[in-house]
C-alpha cells in the first residue's frame, strides 16, 4: 500500500479505535486518501460518513454531531483555502468546548512557501483557538505507523479534555505524496487504540520499573515517589534523591542493561538487574538516552503519568497514559515480585560503590566528582539548582548517596542552556533565608552573565554558582561527534561544536563585583564549598572549578566498569 493510503488508513482506522462514530468530509484532490479510508470505514460499520461540498457547512455540521454526542467529531478538507472555512466553527468549539477535530489535508512539507498550486502554510493557521494542533504525514520517521497512531491520541485526547476537563477544537495537518488514490484494497478494523488514557494505574505485568523526571513541583515529586515506594516498585529518579526503593545511580543501572552480558548479570561487580517488562514514566525523563532504550525493548509495557495536559513520549511507545489523580488515588496493587525490586536497589548500592571507588581514588576534578562534592557540601535545608547539558548528567554519574530534604530543581522544560543563572538567581529570591547553590558548565554561565548584572539597590540572593569549566561544549566529546577523530575532523569538533570562547571567567565577576574562586583541585574545591555554602547574607558568589575536557569520556568509561 502506498504511504499516503497507509497514513489516512492508519489514522481514520485509530480515530475508530477512540471512539469516534460520525466524521464528516468535503471534496477535495489532496485529501482523497482520507476520503478513500473514511468510506471504507462507513462501508466497514465503523463510523458513519457525511459528505457536503462547502467546507463551512461541514464544520458546523460536525460541531453539531459533536456538541450533541460529546464524541470528538473530524471535519476532513482538502488543502489551501478550503482550511480557512473551517475558522467559524472552531471558534464556536473553542468558546463553547466542543470536541471538534480539524483534519486537514496538505501538501508535501517541501511545497510550503514555492508557490506550488494549492499550498499555503497550514500548521498553526488556527492560532489560539485549538486545543491542540500537530501535523504528522507520510515522513513520520523509521516506524511511521507509531507515529501516526500516537499522534490521533494526541489529538483525541486533546479535544476531549481528558488531562484537562477543558475539551475543544483540536487541529491535526496531514501532509500527503501522490499518488492520492489506493493501490490496495483499504481494511480499516476494529480493536483496541494504540494509546489509551486510564484513570487508575492497573494491575499488569509483575516488574514495573517506575521512572521519575522533571516535574511541576516539589511536591509532585514528593507524591510520586511515595507512590512507588508504596508500592514496592524500584524508583530510578533523574535528578535528586530517588526515595525509599530508590536505585542510587539509576540512569548508570538502566544504562548497564544495554551492555554486553548485562541481562545474565555474570559479573558482580556490575550487578545489572533483570529488566522490566513494565516502565512506568511520571512526568518528563530526559535526561539520559539509557531512559529510551529500556522502554524501546521488545515485549516492554510503557505507561506515563502526568501533571500536564501532555506526555512525554519521543519514541512513540507509550500506551496507557494516567492523570496525575491516579497517583494521588494511591490504589495500585503492590508488587509482585518484591525479590525483584530488591535486585534493582541492589544494583544500586553496588553501582554506588564501584563510583564511589573510581571518583575518590585521584583528586582530578572531573563531572561527575565535582557534582558529587557541591551534593555533600550541602547544609541541611539547602537547595540545588542543576543547568543542562553535563551537569545534569554528572549528578547520577557522581551522587549515590542524597540529603533526604535536599530538593533538585532544574529547567528541563527544553533543557537549554538559556538563562540559567538568571532562573537560580530567580529562585534563591523566591526562597529567602534558605541557601541555594547553582551548578552549571562555562558555556552556560557565560551564555547568562548578564545574570550577574544585580543594581545597588536590589535584592541579592544567597546562591554560590560552581561553574565547571572545560572549556567550551564538554558534552559534545561524549556524544558521536567527539568520536573517531582524524586531525581534520578535531579541528572542525573544536570549531563548531566544543566552541571554546577564552573568555576569563574571573573578570566577568569582577565586572559585576561578585566574590570569585577558581580552584583546580578537589581538595580545593572543598574548601571553597565549605567557606561559602550555607553562608546567608552574602549575597552572589561564584566558584569555578577547571576540568580538563579530554577526560570526559574517560571518566564515564571508568565509571561504567568492564562491559563483559
Amino acid at each position: 500500500m502506498n504511504p499516503s493510503s497507509s497514513c489516512a488508513l492508519a489514522i481514520v482506522e485509530e480515530l475508530c479505535r477512540h471512539g469516534v462514530r460520525d466524521a464528516v468530509l468535503a471534496p477535495g484532490s489532496r485529501s482523497a486518501p482520507l476520503a478513500h479510508a473514511l468510506a471504507a470505514a462507513d462501508e466497514a460499520g465503523l463510523l458513519r460518513l457525511h459528505v457536503r461540498v462547502d467546507e463551512r457547512a461541514a464544520a458546523f455540521l460536525a460541531l453539531g454531531l459533536a456538541k450533541r454526542s460529546r464524541r470528538p467529531v473530524p471535519v476532513v478538507t482538502t488543502s489551501g483555502t478550503a482550511v480557512a472555512n473551517l475558522h467559524p466553527a472552531a471558534l464556536e468549539a473553542h468558546h463553547a468546548g466542543v470536541p471538534l477535530l480539524l483534519l486537514t489535508a496538505d501538501r508535501p512539507v517541501e511545497l510550503r512557501g514555492t508557490g506550488a498550486n494549492q499550498t499555503t502554510r497550514q500548521p498553526g493557521i488556527f492560532g489560539p483557538v485549538t486545543r491542540w494542533s500537530g501535523d504528522v504525514g507520510v515522513d513520520a520517521g523509521p516506524d511511521p505507523d507509531a507515529v501516526w497512531r500516537t499522534t490521533v491520541a494526541r489529538a483525541v485526547v486533546a479535544a476531549r479534555g481528558d488531562l484537562t476537563d477543558d475539551p475543544g477544537p483540536v487541529h491535526l495537518d496531514v501532509p500527503l505524496r501522490d499518488p492520492p488514490v489506493p493501490d490496495a484494497p483499504l481494511l480499516p478494523t476494529a480493536g483496541e487504540p494504540r494509546v489509551r488514557i486510564e484513570r487508575q494505574v492497573a494491575p499488569g505485568p509483575a516488574r514495573p520499573l517506575v521512572v521519575v523526571g522533571d516535574l511541576p513541583t516539589s511536591r509532585h515529586v514528593d507524591e510520586a515517589i511515595a507512590w512507588a515506594s508504596g508500592n514496592g516498585w524500584p524508583v530510578v529518579r533523574e535528578l535528586g534523591p530517588p526515595g525509599p526503593t530508590g536505585v542510587a545511580h539509576g540512569l548508570s543501572v538502566l544504562a548497564g542493561l544495554g551492555r554486553p552480558g548485562g541481562d545474565a548479570r555474570t559479573d558482580p561487580q556490575m550487578a545489572v538487574p533483570e529488566p522490566p517488562d513494565r516502565v512506568i514514566l511520571v512526568g518528563r525523563a530526559t535526561v539520559s538516552r539509557a531512559v529510551g532504550a529500556v522502554t524501546r525493548r521488545p515485549g516492554t509495557r510503557v505507561e506515563a503519568v502526568t501533571a500536564t495536559p501532555g506526555w512525554t513520549d519521543p519514541a512513540h511507545v507509550v500506551t496507557r497514559v494516567h492523570p496525575w489523580s491516579a497517583i494521588r488515588r494511591g490504589a495500585s496493587p503492590l508488587a509482585d515480585d518484591p525479590a525483584w525490586t530488591a535486585s534493582w536497589v541492589e544494583a544500586g548500592r553496588v553501582t554506588a560503590q564501584r563510583h564511589a571507588a573510581v571518583l575518590e581514588a585521584a583528586d582530578e576534578p572531573t563531572g561527575p566528582a565535582v557534582a558529587r562534592a557541591v551534593v555533600a557540601a550541602m547544609p541541611a535545608g539547602a537547595r540545588l539548582f542543576v543547568g543542562s547539558s553535563n551537569s545534569a548528567r554528572d549528578l547520577d554519574l557522581g551522587v549515590g548517596e542524597w540529603p533526604e530534604d535536599l530538593d533538585v530543581v532544574a529547567s528541563r522544560g527544553l533543557a537549554g542552556i538559556d538563562g540559567c543563572v538568571s532562573t537560580a538567581v530567580g529562585l534563591a529570591l523566591a526562597d529567602p533565608g534558605r541557601p541555594w547553590v547553582a551548578l552549571v558548565g562555562d558555556l552556560t554561565f557565560e551564555h547568562d552573565a548578564a545574570a550577574l548584572a544585580i543594581g545597588p539597590g536590589e535584592p541579592r540572593p544567597d546562591l554560590t554558582v560552581v561553574v565547571l569549566d572545560d572549556r567550551g561544549g564538554g558534552i559534545f566529546s561524549t556524544l558521536e561527534h567527539g568520536v573517531g577523530l582524524d586531525d581534520a575532523g578535531r579541528a572542525r569538533f573544536e570549531r563548531v561544536f566544543a566552541t571554546p570562547t577564552g573568555t576569563d571567567l574571573a573578570a566577568i565577576c569582577a565586572a559585576h563585583g561578585v566574590d570569585h574562586v577558581r580552584v583546580s583541585s578537589l581538595r580545593a574545591l572543598r574548601g571553597a564549598l565549605a567557606d561559602r555554602v550555607g553562608a546567608t547574607g552574602t549575597g552572589l558568589r561564584v566558584v569555578t572549578v577547571a576540568v580538563d575536557r579530554d577526560g570526559h569520556r574517560g571518566i564515564r568509561s571508568a565509571l561504567a566498569g568492564p562491559t563483559e
